[in-house]
């Protein structure tokens, strides 16, 4: 088995970018997830909200995040921290302290995306507050991330994904790629649905180690092209991937694991690292 993908989005529902190499941290990949957008209650805003989101390209340079859009001029944004007041902002059910960046982002939001993104602002997470993973599947650990969801690696196979499409042409349904479902580490494998017995998942060097901790719940972002932002087939990946019922005693459609690092902070993950496992207890 080997690493074929990694992809970081450093801002919350942007496009992401692919790269062959990254450092990797607790808290996820390097500038994985620093930024989001908020509402004008701080509250984070996603493609579940905008799909049009998913048309902003992302890039990194060596002093500036740039954002780019095809109907206007880019926009760069300093990797040192803006300086104001803290606020803070909402994700899910967590409180956390952000620094907003300049109002110009928000003129840039709205020319690109019109009405819909007036109130909208950009965060950046601030350095010095920590927000915990949910506890309830460490086994007694702890673990950190940023602006993700809820955890700071999401790990995919591209055997699970032939498995899906091949139900979904199975259905009449064109195949999707793997960027629906918005992957940090994309593992080559042969065996369907192979993650969901994974305990940890380690470079063979030991460089790092990754615990498996919990399915991915899947939500209506996976229907939404990433390059377009268009919903080409209404409820699909979703109604297949329930049809398939990967995870039997769980509600919902599930595709991926969440992981935390629980070795290796620090170090480097590359694409091509080969992979080796330790399987969950029966």
């Amino acid at each position: 088995m080997i690493i074929t993908q990694l992809t970081v989005y450093p801002v919350k529902s942007l496009k992401g970018i692919d790269v062959t190499q990254s450092e990797i941290y607790a808290h996820g990949l390097a500038w994985d997830r620093r930024w989001m957008l908020v509402d004008a209650q701080q509250r984070f805003v996603t493609q579940r909200q905008l799909p049009a989101l998913a048309t902003i390209s992302v890039a990194l340079t060596s002093d500036a995040l740039v954002l780019s859009h095809p109907s206007v001029d880019p926009i760069a944004i300093s990797l040192e921290e803006p300086k104001g007041n803290l606020r803070i902002v909402k994700v899910w059910d967590d409180h956390c302290k952000a620094l907003p960046e300049r109002e110009e982002v928000s003129r840039w939001l709205e020319s690109v995306l019109g009405e819909q993104a007036r109130g909208i602002s950009m965060v950046r997470f601030a350095a010095e507050f920590t927000r915990a993973v949910e506890a309830d599947f460490l086994a007694g650990g702890e673990a950190h991330t940023y602006f993700a969801d809820g955890y700071p690696f999401l790990i995919t196979t591209t055997a699970s994904l032939d498995a899906l499409n091949q139900a979904l042409i199975a259905e009449g349904q064109a195949p999707i790629p793997m960027n629906r479902f918005r992957p940090n580490i994309v593992i080559e494998c042969a065996d369907a649905w192979a993650e969901d017995r994974w305990a940890t998942l380690a470079s063979e060097q030991g460089d790092y180690v990754l615990t498996l901790r919990k399915p991915c719940q899947r939500c209506k972002i996976t229907t939404v092209d990433q390059q377009t932002a268009a919903i080409p087939a209404p409820g699909e990946p979703l109604r297949t991937l329930l049809a398939l019922n990967t995870q039997p005693y769980l509600k919902g459609a599930y595709f991926g694991q969440n992981a935390t690092l629980t070795a290796g902070h620090g170090n480097v993950i590359r694409v091509g690292d080969e992979m080796v496992t330790t399987q969950r207890e029966a």
